[in-house]
């Protein structure tokens, strides 16, 4: 067990009244949670009652409230100042943590981020989603820059299994050294730009196989909708990253391919937004000005009216494999699985 043990669990929260104490819950019940920080993002609904409501008395439980919503990168920069443990461990308002999470990952060594595997559940199964968990031998690897980068780029027909979904413990040491921080701007892939600016400064980040991580999947969640601005932001973030001297060749590429993604998935959205607003004309006139873009909006129109007959089973349970068992996003080596 790591001798610097005390964590942090950060949880940024708009409108998760329903599901904040489960959440905070979660975290109280690990022995390593020196802190809770929870900070109500301009929620509407009661939040911050409800996580004051849940509050265990033994002083480890902080509730702040934001008068208007800044967005979860936003949130958590203001728990990490306010904090002082020296780990760090983000939690969705969303989700929860299985029984001795915390624990199992600090029985680690060697890191600067560790990240276990995530099982999906939906909302009417978290509730016994542990007496179903499977048990995978944690068989320990470190995470590359290139298999971060390359696990952040989706697939058509592939359903939320990107790499970035991970939720790592984060040394604040390392933090603090590199000067790295959550952009505040971001508010997609917040997560995903500051691991890959950690990586490039040579952070170590170890992955393990076994599950203590529980994300709760619903078609409305707010995580799984973004606006148009978002996008450019995000691969707006790719180039500041770009920016910097000292990558390697090999780097540069790999941030350059995911920027080109993003950028694709925008020119896409943006298309699409001023044919809704405009109509098909000024769609086209839109194209026909930025002839970059426009192969990012065909091949972006093509995929769209091609996903039926490409997603077999779109109708399936998000969170639960065809058996009924939880599907991870992590498949342990060689699929090892304990009863």
């Amino acid at each position: 067990m790591e001798q610097d043990s005390n964590v942090c669990v950060v949880i940024a929260a708009k409108n998760a009244g329903n599901t904040i104490a489960r959440a905070i819950r979660s975290a109280l019940s690990q022995p390593e949670a020196a802190e809770v920080v929870v900070i109500d993002d301009g929620s509407s609904d009661g939040t911050a009652d409800v996580a004051r409501s849940v509050d265990d008395g033994t002083g480890r439980l902080q509730v702040t409230s934001f008068d208007v919503n800044k967005g979860p990168a936003a949130a958590r920069n203001h728990a990490i100042a306010q904090s002082r443990s020296p780990i760090l461990a983000v939690l969705d308002a969303d989700d929860f943590f299985f029984p001795g999470r915390l624990k199992n990952l600090l029985a680690q060594r060697d890191w600067d981020f560790i990240a276990d595997n995530i099982a999906f559940v939906d909302e009417e199964t978290a509730a016994g989603a542990y007496l179903r968990l499977d048990v995978f031998p944690a068989a320990p690897r470190n995470l590359t820059l290139s298999e971060f980068i390359q696990g952040n780029i989706s697939k058509r027909g592939v359903r939320r299994g990107e790499i970035g979904f991970l939720k790592p413990l984060i040394r604040r040491a390392f933090l603090d050294q590199h000067q790295l921080r959550y952009r505040d701007e971001l508010r997609l892939g917040e997560d995903y730009d500051l691991y890959a600016r950690a990586l490039t400064k040579g952070a170590r980040y170890k992955i393990i196989h076994s599950c203590g991580y529980g994300a709760v999947v619903r078609g409305n969640s707010l995580s799984g909708s973004h606006r148009t601005i978002d996008l450019k932001r995000l691969y707006e973030a790719d180039r500041a990253i770009l920016a910097q001297d000292g990558l390697s060749p090999e780097v540069r590429n790999l941030i350059a391919q995911h920027e080109r993604h993003i950028r694709g998935r925008y020119e896409l959205r943006e298309f699409l937004d001023v044919k809704r607003q405009s109509g098909p004309g000024a769609a086209i006139a839109h194209a026909a000005g930025r002839p970059t873009a426009i192969p990012a909006i065909v091949s972006g129109i093509w995929g769209d009216k091609t996903e039926r007959f490409r997603t077999k089973n779109a109708d399936a349970p998000i969170g639960l494999g065809g058996d009924g068992t939880l599907r991870y996003l992590l498949q342990p080596p060689g699929n090892a699985r304990t009863a």
